[in-house]
Protein backbone atom coordinates (compact mmCIF):
# COMPACT_ATOMS: atom_id res chain seq x y z
CA UNK A 1 0.00 0.00 0.00
CA UNK A 2 3.11 2.55 0.81
CA UNK A 3 3.94 1.60 -2.91
CA UNK A 4 0.69 2.26 -4.31
CA UNK A 5 0.86 5.90 -2.79
CA UNK A 6 4.34 6.60 -4.35
CA UNK A 7 3.00 6.13 -7.94
CA UNK A 8 0.37 7.50 -7.96
CA UNK A 9 1.85 11.00 -6.20
CA UNK A 10 4.60 10.02 -8.81
CA UNK A 11 2.21 9.33 -11.72
CA UNK A 12 -0.28 12.55 -10.58
CA UNK A 13 2.68 14.88 -10.30
CA UNK A 14 3.72 14.44 -14.03
CA UNK A 15 -0.03 14.09 -15.23
CA UNK A 16 -0.60 17.52 -13.74
CA UNK A 17 2.30 19.19 -14.42
CA UNK A 18 2.63 19.90 -10.61
CA UNK A 19 5.34 19.10 -8.22
CA UNK A 20 5.20 16.23 -5.83
CA UNK A 21 4.88 18.13 -2.26
CA UNK A 22 1.67 19.08 -3.81
CA UNK A 23 0.33 16.07 -4.45
CA UNK A 24 1.57 14.79 -1.20
CA UNK A 25 -0.07 17.93 0.62
CA UNK A 26 -3.04 16.97 -1.00
CA UNK A 27 -3.14 13.12 -0.25
CA UNK A 28 -2.36 14.48 3.14
CA UNK A 29 -5.16 16.49 3.68
CA UNK A 30 -7.92 13.78 2.00
CA UNK A 31 -6.43 11.42 4.63
CA UNK A 32 -6.87 14.11 7.66
CA UNK A 33 -10.34 15.01 6.31
CA UNK A 34 -11.51 11.19 5.89
CA UNK A 35 -10.04 10.37 9.52
CA UNK A 36 -11.78 12.88 11.12
CA UNK A 37 -15.26 11.76 9.67
CA UNK A 38 -14.60 8.69 12.50
CA UNK A 39 -15.23 11.85 15.44
CA UNK A 40 -18.82 13.44 16.05
CA UNK A 41 -16.54 16.67 17.17
CA UNK A 42 -14.23 19.44 15.34
CA UNK A 43 -10.89 17.31 16.07
CA UNK A 44 -7.85 18.91 15.01
CA UNK A 45 -6.30 15.96 12.49
CA UNK A 46 -2.96 15.75 11.06
CA UNK A 47 -1.70 12.93 8.74
CA UNK A 48 2.05 12.67 7.77
CA UNK A 49 3.07 10.80 5.00
CA UNK A 50 6.78 9.18 4.60
CA UNK A 51 7.94 11.16 1.32
CA UNK A 52 10.63 8.40 1.14
CA UNK A 53 8.71 4.42 1.38
CA UNK A 54 4.60 6.11 1.38
CA UNK A 55 4.34 4.76 5.13
CA UNK A 56 1.41 7.58 6.97
CA UNK A 57 0.24 8.01 10.36
CA UNK A 58 -1.91 10.16 12.07
CA UNK A 59 -2.38 12.69 14.72
CA UNK A 60 -4.90 14.79 16.63
CA UNK A 61 -3.21 18.13 18.21
CA UNK A 62 -4.09 19.68 21.43
CA UNK A 63 -4.09 23.15 22.49
CA UNK A 64 -2.55 23.70 26.08
CA UNK A 65 -4.65 26.45 27.06
CA UNK A 66 -5.29 28.31 30.80
CA UNK A 67 -8.39 26.78 33.07
CA UNK A 68 -10.77 29.81 32.44
CA UNK A 69 -10.08 29.78 28.89
CA UNK A 70 -11.09 26.14 27.57
CA UNK A 71 -13.45 27.17 24.80
CA UNK A 72 -13.37 24.60 22.42
CA UNK A 73 -13.17 21.22 23.53
CA UNK A 74 -12.53 19.57 20.92
CA UNK A 75 -8.98 21.24 20.01
CA UNK A 76 -8.10 22.44 23.51
CA UNK A 77 -7.02 21.40 26.88
CA UNK A 78 -7.34 22.95 30.08
CA UNK A 79 -3.59 23.12 31.83
CA UNK A 80 -4.90 21.36 35.00
CA UNK A 81 -6.36 18.36 32.86
CA UNK A 82 -2.94 18.06 31.27
CA UNK A 83 -0.76 18.00 34.06
CA UNK A 84 -1.80 14.13 35.02
CA UNK A 85 0.41 12.92 31.50
CA UNK A 86 2.45 16.08 31.24
CA UNK A 87 3.21 17.75 33.61
CA UNK A 88 6.29 19.33 31.95
CA UNK A 89 4.22 21.15 29.50
CA UNK A 90 3.50 24.88 29.76
CA UNK A 91 0.37 27.02 28.48
CA UNK A 92 0.56 27.34 24.39
CA UNK A 93 2.58 24.10 24.07
CA UNK A 94 1.21 21.65 21.60
CA UNK A 95 0.05 17.93 22.65
CA UNK A 96 0.33 15.59 19.74
CA UNK A 97 -1.74 12.50 20.17
CA UNK A 98 -1.12 9.65 17.43
CA UNK A 99 -4.51 7.85 16.05
CA UNK A 100 -4.88 4.89 14.18
CA UNK A 101 -5.33 6.19 10.29
CA UNK A 102 -8.38 5.26 7.89
CA UNK A 103 -6.73 2.71 5.46
CA UNK A 104 -5.61 4.47 2.21
CA UNK A 105 -7.64 1.34 0.31
CA UNK A 106 -11.32 3.03 1.92
CA UNK A 107 -10.82 6.56 1.07
CA UNK A 108 -12.90 6.02 -2.17
CA UNK A 109 -15.02 8.57 0.12
CA UNK A 110 -16.08 11.32 -2.80
CA UNK A 111 -15.22 13.90 -0.52
CA UNK A 112 -11.63 12.85 0.18
CA UNK A 113 -11.54 12.10 -3.69
CA UNK A 114 -12.06 15.95 -4.22
CA UNK A 115 -9.92 17.54 -1.44
CA UNK A 116 -6.99 15.85 -3.46
CA UNK A 117 -8.37 16.98 -7.41
CA UNK A 118 -8.92 19.89 -6.18
CA UNK A 119 -5.60 20.70 -4.47
CA UNK A 120 -3.90 19.91 -7.91
CA UNK A 121 -6.41 21.93 -10.03
CA UNK A 122 -5.26 24.78 -7.73
CA UNK A 123 -1.70 23.98 -7.55
CA UNK A 124 -2.14 24.06 -11.17
CA UNK A 125 -3.88 27.04 -11.98
CA UNK A 126 -1.22 28.74 -9.57
CA UNK A 127 1.83 27.26 -11.93
CA UNK A 128 0.22 28.24 -15.15
CA UNK A 129 -0.68 31.50 -14.10
CA UNK A 130 3.31 32.10 -12.57
CA UNK A 131 4.65 30.91 -16.21
CA UNK A 132 2.57 33.64 -17.56
CA UNK A 133 3.65 36.21 -15.00
CA UNK A 134 7.11 35.55 -15.22
CA UNK A 135 7.11 36.36 -19.00
CA UNK A 136 5.94 40.13 -17.78
CA UNK A 137 3.05 40.35 -20.33
CA UNK A 138 1.32 43.10 -19.06
CA UNK A 139 -0.40 43.09 -21.91
CA UNK A 140 -2.98 40.86 -22.37
CA UNK A 141 -4.67 39.65 -25.45
CA UNK A 142 -7.99 37.36 -24.99
CA UNK A 143 -11.49 36.24 -26.20
CA UNK A 144 -14.63 37.36 -24.10
CA UNK A 145 -15.55 33.84 -23.12
CA UNK A 146 -18.64 34.75 -21.20
CA UNK A 147 -20.08 38.11 -19.21
CA UNK A 148 -20.78 37.87 -15.76
CA UNK A 149 -23.02 40.66 -13.74
CA UNK A 150 -21.63 42.87 -16.64
CA UNK A 151 -17.75 42.18 -16.12
CA UNK A 152 -16.04 40.26 -18.70
CA UNK A 153 -14.43 36.71 -18.15
CA UNK A 154 -11.20 37.10 -20.73
CA UNK A 155 -9.41 33.80 -21.77
CA UNK A 156 -5.95 34.39 -23.18
CA UNK A 157 -4.43 30.67 -23.69
CA UNK A 158 -4.80 28.69 -20.57
CA UNK A 159 -5.27 31.53 -18.18
CA UNK A 160 -8.01 33.40 -17.36
CA UNK A 161 -8.48 37.56 -16.62
CA UNK A 162 -11.80 39.54 -15.12
CA UNK A 163 -12.27 42.41 -16.93
CA UNK A 164 -14.45 44.14 -13.96
CA UNK A 165 -17.91 46.42 -15.50
CA UNK A 166 -15.87 49.23 -14.04
CA UNK A 167 -12.78 48.87 -15.76
CA UNK A 168 -14.33 49.10 -19.54
CA UNK A 169 -14.05 52.32 -21.16
CA UNK A 170 -17.65 53.94 -20.84
CA UNK A 171 -20.25 52.82 -23.88
CA UNK A 172 -17.99 50.14 -25.47
CA UNK A 173 -20.56 47.15 -25.46
CA UNK A 174 -18.14 43.74 -25.57
CA UNK A 175 -19.92 40.55 -26.09
CA UNK A 176 -18.93 36.78 -26.05
CA UNK A 177 -16.63 36.26 -28.50
CA UNK A 178 -15.27 39.62 -28.94
CA UNK A 179 -11.64 39.50 -29.66
CA UNK A 180 -9.77 42.05 -27.01
CA UNK A 181 -6.72 43.65 -25.27
CA UNK A 182 -6.64 44.89 -21.44
CA UNK A 183 -3.79 46.03 -19.25
CA UNK A 184 -3.02 43.23 -16.17
CA UNK A 185 -3.58 45.66 -13.14
CA UNK A 186 -3.40 43.45 -10.33
CA UNK A 187 -3.38 39.56 -9.39
CA UNK A 188 -5.92 38.78 -6.86
CA UNK A 189 -5.76 35.37 -4.53
CA UNK A 190 -8.77 34.74 -3.07
CA UNK A 191 -10.95 31.13 -1.80
CA UNK A 192 -11.38 30.42 -5.70
CA UNK A 193 -7.37 31.24 -6.11
CA UNK A 194 -5.47 33.29 -7.91
CA UNK A 195 -7.39 35.45 -10.32
CA UNK A 196 -5.90 38.14 -13.30
CA UNK A 197 -8.35 41.52 -12.74
CA UNK A 198 -7.57 43.08 -15.90
CA UNK A 199 -8.10 46.90 -16.94
CA UNK A 200 -8.83 49.01 -20.23
CA UNK A 201 -9.28 52.66 -18.22
CA UNK A 202 -5.63 52.09 -16.74
CA UNK A 203 -3.23 54.87 -18.14
CA UNK A 204 -0.49 52.25 -18.10
CA UNK A 205 -3.17 50.19 -20.51
CA UNK A 206 -1.95 52.90 -23.58
CA UNK A 207 1.32 53.36 -22.18
CA UNK A 208 1.66 49.42 -23.17
CA UNK A 209 -0.33 49.71 -26.46
CA UNK A 210 2.12 52.42 -27.87
CA UNK A 211 4.30 49.95 -26.75
CA UNK A 212 3.04 47.58 -29.49
CA UNK A 213 2.99 50.18 -32.52
CA UNK A 214 6.25 52.24 -31.45
CA UNK A 215 9.16 49.44 -31.91
CA UNK A 216 11.22 52.37 -30.92
CA UNK A 217 9.83 51.94 -27.45
CA UNK A 218 10.92 48.49 -26.89
CA UNK A 219 14.12 49.24 -28.31
CA UNK A 220 14.90 52.26 -25.45
CA UNK A 221 15.08 54.66 -28.07
CA UNK A 222 12.10 56.29 -26.51
CA UNK A 223 10.63 56.34 -23.64
CA UNK A 224 7.13 56.72 -22.02
CA UNK A 225 7.26 58.75 -18.85
CA UNK A 226 3.63 58.87 -18.06
CA UNK A 227 0.15 59.00 -19.20
CA UNK A 228 -3.31 60.36 -18.12
CA UNK A 229 -6.69 59.44 -19.39
CA UNK A 230 -10.37 60.15 -19.38
CA UNK A 231 -10.87 57.11 -20.94
CA UNK A 232 -12.94 56.96 -24.07
CA UNK A 233 -12.63 60.59 -24.97
CA UNK A 234 -9.10 61.90 -24.52
CA UNK A 235 -5.26 60.91 -23.13
CA UNK A 236 -2.24 62.18 -22.65
CA UNK A 237 1.12 60.49 -22.78
CA UNK A 238 4.22 61.88 -22.21
CA UNK A 239 7.53 61.00 -24.25
CA UNK A 240 11.32 61.23 -24.17
CA UNK A 241 14.14 60.21 -27.02
CA UNK A 242 17.31 58.85 -25.61
CA UNK A 243 18.73 59.63 -29.00
CA UNK A 244 18.60 63.06 -30.60
CA UNK A 245 18.62 61.97 -33.74
CA UNK A 246 14.65 60.91 -33.36
CA UNK A 247 11.74 63.37 -33.29
CA UNK A 248 9.75 61.81 -29.87
CA UNK A 249 6.46 63.23 -30.83
CA UNK A 250 6.78 62.65 -34.72
CA UNK A 251 8.03 58.67 -34.28
CA UNK A 252 4.88 57.93 -32.35
CA UNK A 253 2.20 59.38 -34.28
CA UNK A 254 3.89 57.25 -37.35
CA UNK A 255 3.37 58.01 -41.01
CA UNK A 256 0.15 59.67 -41.57
CA UNK A 257 -1.12 59.12 -38.10
CA UNK A 258 -0.66 55.21 -38.38
CA UNK A 259 0.47 54.21 -35.26
CA UNK A 260 -1.48 56.63 -33.08
CA UNK A 261 -4.63 55.66 -34.81
CA UNK A 262 -4.15 52.05 -34.26
CA UNK A 263 -3.76 53.06 -30.67
CA UNK A 264 -7.39 55.73 -31.22
CA UNK A 265 -8.87 52.79 -32.81
CA UNK A 266 -8.33 50.43 -30.07
CA UNK A 267 -9.47 52.87 -27.31
CA UNK A 268 -12.69 53.22 -28.61
CA UNK A 269 -12.01 56.62 -30.62
CA UNK A 270 -10.43 58.13 -27.46
CA UNK A 271 -8.43 61.45 -28.75
CA UNK A 272 -4.56 60.87 -27.66
CA UNK A 273 -2.03 64.34 -26.55
CA UNK A 274 1.69 63.41 -27.12
CA UNK A 275 3.53 65.32 -25.22
CA UNK A 276 7.06 66.14 -25.00
CA UNK A 277 8.41 64.98 -21.46
CA UNK A 278 10.97 67.50 -20.35
CA UNK A 279 13.29 67.62 -16.93
CA UNK A 280 11.81 70.85 -15.93
CA UNK A 281 8.59 70.73 -14.34
CA UNK A 282 7.58 74.09 -15.26
CA UNK A 283 8.38 73.73 -18.98
CA UNK A 284 6.79 70.29 -18.67
CA UNK A 285 3.86 71.49 -17.71
CA UNK A 286 3.95 74.09 -20.38
CA UNK A 287 4.12 71.13 -23.07
CA UNK A 288 1.16 69.61 -21.22
CA UNK A 289 -1.03 72.49 -22.17
CA UNK A 290 -0.13 73.39 -25.64
CA UNK A 291 -1.16 74.31 -28.04
CA UNK A 292 -2.56 76.74 -25.51
CA UNK A 293 0.38 79.29 -24.84
CA UNK A 294 0.95 80.40 -21.38
CA UNK A 295 2.13 83.51 -20.39
CA UNK A 296 4.39 83.14 -17.24
CA UNK A 297 4.12 79.82 -14.25
CA UNK A 298 4.79 80.44 -10.79
CA UNK A 299 5.79 77.71 -8.79
CA UNK A 300 4.84 76.85 -5.40
CA UNK A 301 7.44 74.18 -4.23
CA UNK A 302 6.10 73.23 -0.48
CA UNK A 303 2.33 73.15 -2.00
CA UNK A 304 3.55 71.13 -5.46
CA UNK A 305 1.79 73.63 -7.29
CA UNK A 306 1.98 76.15 -10.06
CA UNK A 307 -0.01 79.48 -10.84
CA UNK A 308 -0.66 79.09 -14.33
CA UNK A 309 -0.97 82.81 -16.26
CA UNK A 310 -2.38 83.12 -19.38
CA UNK A 311 -3.60 85.57 -22.02
CA UNK A 312 -7.97 85.64 -21.82
CA UNK A 313 -8.28 84.01 -25.41
CA UNK A 314 -6.05 81.42 -24.35
CA UNK A 315 -7.80 80.69 -21.01
CA UNK A 316 -10.68 78.50 -22.80
CA UNK A 317 -8.34 76.41 -24.37
CA UNK A 318 -6.29 75.47 -21.33
CA UNK A 319 -8.88 74.26 -19.10
CA UNK A 320 -10.79 72.53 -22.06
CA UNK A 321 -14.48 71.13 -21.92
CA UNK A 322 -15.39 70.27 -18.74
CA UNK A 323 -12.05 71.14 -17.34
CA UNK A 324 -10.26 67.98 -19.11
CA UNK A 325 -7.60 69.24 -20.48
CA UNK A 326 -6.23 71.15 -17.06
CA UNK A 327 -7.24 67.85 -15.14
CA UNK A 328 -4.94 65.33 -17.67
CA UNK A 329 -2.20 68.09 -17.33
CA UNK A 330 -2.72 67.89 -14.23
CA UNK A 331 -2.48 63.98 -13.43
CA UNK A 332 0.20 63.96 -16.26
CA UNK A 333 2.66 65.88 -14.64
CA UNK A 334 1.69 65.42 -10.73
CA UNK A 335 1.59 69.39 -10.10
CA UNK A 336 -1.96 71.17 -9.02
CA UNK A 337 -2.47 73.30 -11.71
CA UNK A 338 -4.49 76.63 -10.83
CA UNK A 339 -5.29 78.43 -14.15
CA UNK A 340 -5.72 82.04 -14.34
CA UNK A 341 -5.65 85.30 -16.62
CA UNK A 342 -3.19 87.79 -16.66
CA UNK A 343 -5.58 90.12 -14.77
CA UNK A 344 -6.47 87.81 -12.06
CA UNK A 345 -2.86 87.09 -11.43
CA UNK A 346 -1.44 90.35 -11.25
CA UNK A 347 -4.79 91.09 -8.58
CA UNK A 348 -3.39 87.81 -6.89
CA UNK A 349 0.14 89.23 -6.83
CA UNK A 350 -0.92 92.73 -5.67
CA UNK A 351 -2.90 91.07 -2.85
CA UNK A 352 -0.35 88.51 -1.67
CA UNK A 353 2.41 91.81 -1.94
CA UNK A 354 0.30 93.61 0.46
CA UNK A 355 -0.15 91.19 2.90
CA UNK A 356 3.84 90.66 3.35
CA UNK A 357 4.07 94.23 3.24
CA UNK A 358 1.44 94.33 6.28
CA UNK A 359 3.68 91.56 7.65
CA UNK A 360 6.93 93.41 7.50
CA UNK A 361 5.67 96.62 8.83
CA UNK A 362 4.15 94.94 12.06
CA UNK A 363 7.05 92.03 12.24
CA UNK A 364 10.09 94.29 11.68
CA UNK A 365 8.65 97.64 12.88
CA UNK A 366 9.88 99.28 9.81
CA UNK A 367 7.86 101.93 7.31
CA UNK A 368 5.93 101.24 4.38
CA UNK A 369 8.51 102.46 2.34
CA UNK A 370 11.37 100.12 3.51
CA UNK A 371 8.51 97.02 4.04
CA UNK A 372 8.15 98.05 0.03
CA UNK A 373 11.47 97.63 -0.69
CA UNK A 374 12.22 93.71 0.69
CA UNK A 375 8.93 93.09 -1.27
CA UNK A 376 9.94 94.35 -4.67
CA UNK A 377 13.79 92.76 -3.84
CA UNK A 378 11.59 89.02 -3.21
CA UNK A 379 11.27 88.77 -0.11
CA UNK A 380 8.41 87.08 1.03
CA UNK A 381 8.93 85.82 5.04
CA UNK A 382 10.42 87.00 8.01
CA UNK A 383 12.49 83.68 8.12
CA UNK A 384 14.04 85.33 4.47
CA UNK A 385 15.26 88.33 5.81
CA UNK A 386 16.58 86.78 9.13
CA UNK A 387 18.31 84.28 7.30
CA UNK A 388 19.40 85.46 3.63
CA UNK A 389 22.84 85.75 3.14
CA UNK A 390 24.01 89.73 4.43
CA UNK A 391 25.87 89.81 1.25
CA UNK A 392 22.56 89.59 -0.80
CA UNK A 393 20.75 91.75 1.38
CA UNK A 394 23.59 94.44 1.01
CA UNK A 395 23.49 94.73 -2.96
CA UNK A 396 19.81 96.55 -2.14
CA UNK A 397 20.30 100.08 -3.51
CA UNK A 398 20.04 102.14 -0.28
CA UNK A 399 20.50 99.54 2.51
CA UNK A 400 24.03 99.90 4.26
CA UNK A 401 25.29 97.35 6.57
CA UNK A 402 23.66 98.97 10.05
CA UNK A 403 20.27 98.80 8.30
CA UNK A 404 20.88 95.44 7.18
CA UNK A 405 22.23 94.02 10.60
CA UNK A 406 19.17 95.91 12.14
CA UNK A 407 16.83 94.37 9.82
CA UNK A 408 18.33 90.77 10.54
CA UNK A 409 18.23 91.17 14.06
CA UNK A 410 14.59 92.14 14.15
CA UNK A 411 13.57 89.25 12.23
CA UNK A 412 15.01 87.03 14.42
CA UNK A 413 13.88 88.46 17.25
CA UNK A 414 10.25 88.30 15.45
CA UNK A 415 11.02 84.82 14.64
CA UNK A 416 12.09 83.77 18.49
CA UNK A 417 8.94 85.75 20.12
CA UNK A 418 6.29 83.73 17.49
CA UNK A 419 8.40 80.35 18.37
CA UNK A 420 7.63 81.25 21.99
CA UNK A 421 4.27 82.07 21.88
CA UNK A 422 3.61 78.95 19.91
CA UNK A 423 5.00 76.18 22.58
CA UNK A 424 2.90 78.25 25.32
CA UNK A 425 0.06 77.65 22.81
CA UNK A 426 0.78 73.71 22.36
CA UNK A 427 1.50 73.01 26.21
CA UNK A 428 -2.61 74.44 26.26
CA UNK A 429 -3.40 71.56 24.47
CA UNK A 430 -5.51 69.10 25.54
CA UNK A 431 -4.52 64.98 26.23
CA UNK A 432 -7.40 63.77 24.17
CA UNK A 433 -5.88 66.18 21.05
CA UNK A 434 -1.97 65.23 21.39
CA UNK A 435 -2.90 61.46 21.68
CA UNK A 436 -5.36 61.48 18.63
CA UNK A 437 -5.06 58.88 16.20
CA UNK A 438 -2.58 60.14 13.68
CA UNK A 439 -1.62 63.13 15.18
CA UNK A 440 2.13 64.11 14.95
CA UNK A 441 4.07 67.44 16.81
CA UNK A 442 4.11 69.28 13.82
CA UNK A 443 0.60 69.29 13.04
CA UNK A 444 -0.35 69.36 16.64
CA UNK A 445 2.18 73.26 16.56
CA UNK A 446 0.11 73.66 13.38
CA UNK A 447 -3.28 73.42 14.84
CA UNK A 448 -2.51 75.20 18.18
CA UNK A 449 -1.59 78.53 15.84
CA UNK A 450 -4.82 78.53 14.71
CA UNK A 451 -6.30 78.18 18.31
CA UNK A 452 -7.52 74.40 18.13
CA UNK A 453 -6.52 73.20 21.21
CA UNK A 454 -8.97 70.04 21.91
CA UNK A 455 -10.58 67.54 20.30
CA UNK A 456 -13.93 68.98 19.80
CA UNK A 457 -12.23 72.02 17.73
CA UNK A 458 -10.39 69.83 15.26
CA UNK A 459 -14.32 67.90 15.20
CA UNK A 460 -15.62 70.81 13.85
CA UNK A 461 -14.00 71.88 11.18
CA UNK A 462 -14.43 70.86 7.77
CA UNK A 463 -11.43 68.79 5.36
CA UNK A 464 -10.59 71.71 3.37
CA UNK A 465 -9.79 74.11 6.47
CA UNK A 466 -7.49 71.52 7.94
CA UNK A 467 -5.34 71.24 4.86
CA UNK A 468 -4.87 74.65 4.78
CA UNK A 469 -4.35 74.98 8.11
CA UNK A 470 -1.63 72.18 8.39
CA UNK A 471 -0.71 70.99 4.51
CA UNK A 472 -1.82 67.81 5.41
CA UNK A 473 -3.48 65.74 2.46
CA UNK A 474 -7.17 65.42 2.11
CA UNK A 475 -7.46 61.69 2.67
CA UNK A 476 -5.50 62.23 6.32
CA UNK A 477 -7.45 65.60 7.26
CA UNK A 478 -10.14 63.85 6.72
CA UNK A 479 -8.82 60.66 8.69
CA UNK A 480 -7.90 63.17 11.56
CA UNK A 481 -11.48 64.71 11.70
CA UNK A 482 -13.03 61.51 11.97
CA UNK A 483 -10.82 60.37 14.75
CA UNK A 484 -11.95 63.42 16.40
CA UNK A 485 -15.65 63.18 15.90
CA UNK A 486 -15.50 59.63 16.99
CA UNK A 487 -17.08 60.35 20.47
CA UNK A 488 -19.95 61.39 18.82
CA UNK A 489 -21.19 58.06 17.70
CA UNK A 490 -20.67 56.15 20.68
Amino acid sequence: MSREILLLVDALAREKNVSKEIVFGALEQALASATKKGYHEDADIRVEINRDNGEYHAYRHWDLVEDNDHEYPSRQIAWTDAQVSHPDLQVGAVIEEPLQAVEFGRIGAQAAKQVILQKIRDAEREQILTDFLDRKEFLVTGTVKRMERGSAIIESGRVEGLLPRDQMIPKENLRVGDRVRAYLARVERGGRGPQLILSRTAPEFIAKLFELEVPEIEEGLLEIMGAARDPGARAKIAVKSNDQRLDPIGTCVGMRGSRVQAVTGELAGERVDIILWSPEPAQFVINALAPAEVSSIVVDEEKHSMDVVLEEDQLAQAIGRSGQNVRLASELTGWELNIMTVEEASKKNETEALAVRALFVEKLDVDEEVADILVAEGFNSIEEVAYVPIGEMLEIEGFDEDLVNELRARARDALLTDAIVSEEKVESVTLDLATLDGMDNEVLRKLATHNIVDSEALAELGVDELVEMTGVDAERASTLIMAARAPWFE
